[in-house]
């Protein structure tokens, strides 16, 4: 029995879900956390685009405070069309100027077959992905491919600041990666 199947058999009654610890936790610092007031539009006008990795924090890591910063999060941090939809979105009612492109160290992406795993998905749900898996050789070359399509996407303003970086998660740095020229 896979570990999809193994909750099924029980009870709901019977065990807590991660779901249900974490409603219980934000019960208890909801009054810490409420931001009445604080306008949607982030106050440094800056969107971060990162990876999803569970080790990534950037509001911490960038020493960014609530309501500061906008932060979309993918695996791999990679630049989809929803990415770029919610980057226009960020810049024409919220008023963000530049743009961080976040890889890290580590990441899964990096060096994922994207056909065999399409292959696992179709083998296993019955039909492949019908979206870019989005998986990438070198992080680098993909945040100064990711730099370059920002810069060439007609829905991102053209003056926009747009820089990439890779996190080392041992270390807990940012290294700027040089745009391509």
């Amino acid at each position: 029995m896979g570990q999809r199947d193994a909750h099924a058999e029980l009870n709901p009654s019977e065990y807590r879900t991660s779901a249900d610890e974490l409603v219980e936790r934000n019960r208890r610092v909801a009054d810490a956390v409420k931001t009445p007031g604080m306008a949607a539009a982030p106050s440094r006008h800056v969107a971060i685009v990162t990876c999803m990795d569970a080790r990534i924090d950037p509001l911490a890591e960038l020493g960014l405070g609530v309501g500061e910063a906008h932060v979309m999060r993918n695996a791999g941090g990679v630049i989809t069309d929803d990415v770029i939809r919610s980057l226009c979105i960020s810049q024409q009612l919220l008023g963000t100027r530049e743009v961080l492109v976040v890889h890290h160290t580590g990441c899964g992406m990096c060096g994922l077959d994207a056909a065999a795993f399409a292959k696992e998905m179709e083998d296993r749900f019955g039909e492949r992905p019908r979206w870019p898996i989005g998986s990438f050789a070198d992080p680098a070359e993909d945040v100064q491919a990711a730099i370059a399509t920002l810069r060439a996407s007609p829905f991102i303003e053209h003056d926009t600041a747009v820089r990439g970086f890779i996190y080392d998660v041992d270390t807990g740095l940012l290294n700027e990666v040089p745009s391509a020229s």
